[in-house]
């Protein structure tokens, strides 16, 4: 288990460093790096996501499906409370950075390695369904962490856009068994698959822009490492464990919470002018030191 959580997050940290060295040499320029930040948002992740739905299921899964789905919201609405007055004395760019990076984990590019490492292909499905409220909440509440806009048209442009369609198109291939045929499914799964690396260029080539000593320098990045990677996902297994959760959806939501901080966070501050230095560095910092606190947190549970 460790060496699989491990690997995974050396993978996405080598990639990042591919990513600063690219803005270093201008080959990913500011013009470059919003074209690539489209590209993510409008292609690579709705396949993605898509093809991550290709699973048959039986009626035992489909219960346990419903039930991880709304441990899922529950874990999400429980998260946006917590953060809200954990991070009060911050201003307001940076507040709502460490709000994004607490809630929003990197399940998609580092948990669906780890769940199926540990659990195989079942926890893969779970964590397939448990991703639907995390998709639903990113790309509503978490685009207006960094607009500041929180009316009616904004929350309905928001769920306008390419991943939560392809979501939804996700659901009904799921629930209705839709077989793709091979070569859309391989076109999807091979799109798709450039996500991570791409997600990753754009975080390391918002490093490159900070000084290196400056991405581990202040005590705010530690306080919500602290929270992100240790605090969050204990309290969430003490909630789940008290409802009675069963063990396997149990030790999925935990694996959840408890992966660093999505890294997507950095393509958001890039697309919507956030705090940009304050998202690549919880990105960062998050993905290094949960090489340390999964293991922690897997051998606590």
């Amino acid at each position: 288990m460790n060496t699989n959580i491990i690997n995974q997050i050396i993978i996405l940290t080598l990639m990042m460093i591919v990513g600063v060295v690219l803005r270093k040499r201008k080959i990913i320029t500011d013009e470059v790096n919003k074209g690539i930040s489209n590209i993510l948002m409008s292609l690579t992740l709705p396949c993605m996501i898509i093809y991550s739905f290709n699973f048959d299921f039986s009626m035992d899964m489909l219960k346990k499906a419903i039930m991880i789905f709304f441990y899922s919201v529950g874990i999400h609405i429980f998260l946006i409370i917590l953060s809200e007055p954990l991070y009060f004395k911050f201003g307001k760019s940076k507040k709502n950075v460490f709000k994004f990076a607490t809630i929003f984990s990197n399940c998609g590019f580092v948990g669906f390695p780890i769940v199926q490492g540990i659990f195989g292909n079942i926890g893969v499905f779970y964590t397939a369904v448990f991703t639907i409220p995390f998709n639903i909440f990113m790309f509503t509440y978490g685009i207006m962490l960094f607009t500041g806009e929180s009316n009616l048209k904004s929350i309905k442009k928001s769920l306008l856009n390419p991943p939560l369609i392809c979501t939804l198109i996700g659901v009904i291939i799921f629930l209705f068994s839709i077989k793709l045929p091979i070569p859309l499914l391989k076109t999807l799964g091979s799109i798709g698959n450039m996500t991570t690396p791409i997600s990753m260029f754009i975080v390391g080539s918002m490093l490159a822009d900070v000084k290196l000593k400056e991405v581990f320098k202040g005590l705010d990045v530690y306080y919500l490492n602290l929270i992100k990677l240790i605090v969050a996902p204990i309290l969430v297994y003490f909630i789940l464990k008290l409802l009675g959760c069963d063990k396997t959806l149990l030790y999925i939501c935990v694996v959840m919470v408890a992966m660093p901080t999505a890294s997507l966070i950095g393509v958001f501050a890039e697309r919507y002018n956030g705090d940009k230095t304050s998202a690549s560095k919880c990105a960062f910092l998050t993905t290094i030191l949960s090489v340390v606190t999964i293991p922690i947190i897997m051998s606590l549970i």
